[in-house]
């Protein structure tokens, strides 16, 4: 099982970002994805989770500049991030809650990070 992200960059203050991750591989079904970032010298948060039924979950600090998406056929998850800050920058993490055979367990993958840097 692969996460590929895509969508990070450099934006200055008050700017627009999308990021998209795509789960590949071996996989029965997906369940939660969503987004996580780790800002230098701090730990990694979580940043916006979508379920599969499309439940919906945000850090406090983004909420009503952030969404997140899903397109379920396709095991995307994508990050719409609006009226960025620089305390937003970070690299961003996707993570997939994967169950590679109907018997198998849920397994938490993570994909390799996009750097996201606001200017002020």
């Amino acid at each position: 099982v692969q996460l590929q992200a895509s969508g990070g960059g450099l934006v200055q203050a008050g700017g627009s970002l999308r990021l998209s991750c795509a789960v590949s591989g071996s996989i029965f079904r997906v369940n939660d994805m969503g987004w996580y970032r780790q800002a230098p010298g701090k730990q990694r948060e979580l940043v916006a989770v979508m379920r599969r039924l499309g439940t919906t979950n945000y850090a406090d600090s983004v909420k009503g500049r952030f969404t997140v998406s899903r397109d379920v056929a396709k095991n995307t998850v994508y990050l719409q991030m609006n009226s960025l800050k620089p305390e937003d920058t970070a690299v961003y993490y996707c993570n997939a809650d994967v169950r590679t055979t109907i018997s198998s367990s849920l397994y938490g993958y993570w994909g390799q990070g996009t750097q996201v840097t606001v200017s002020s």
